[in-house]
């Protein structure tokens, strides 16, 4: 039996609990008032007529906390809000069009405020990328 090995994956397993800890308090990004939702995808036309896809990377900073706790609980709702919106911009781009970040934030801001229930939280928009 190999007891170098053995001795490695002593090792690993005696330290995991601790990287697990430390995984969880981190967050992805943004501090304690912000809120990373998943991936936004759309399918578009490219200028030669096969599909591509838009991704876009969407946050939103709710400084109050009574409104954070709703917005967590909301993040399907929003996720859901947003790509809806999201793939009614993409279906409307003429093939090889850029998209409008500007846009989009001002749509992705009155969907936010909309499905809160109130303004107070700030959409970011990450990455919007067509490939």
């Amino acid at each position: 039996m190999n007891r170098r090995g053995l001795f490695v994956a002593g090792l690993a397993l005696a330290a995991a609990p601790a990287l697990a800890a430390r995984a969880e308090e981190r967050k992805k990004g943004g501090g304690e008032t912000f809120i990373q939702l998943s991936t936004l995808t759309a399918n578009v036309t490219r200028i030669n007529g096969r599909r591509g896809v838009m991704t876009v990377e969407v946050g939103i900073d709710v400084p109050d906390a009574g409104l954070r706790a709703r917005a967590q609980e909301s993040t399907p709702l929003l996720h859901a809000a947003y790509g809806d919106a999201l793939r009614t911009y993409a279906a409307g781009l003429p093939p090889g069009g850029l998209p409008d970040p500007d846009y989009l934030q001002r749509q992705f801001q009155r969907l936010t405020d909309t499905t809160l229930g109130r303004p107070g939280a700030t959409l970011l928009l990450g990455t919007v990328l067509v490939n």
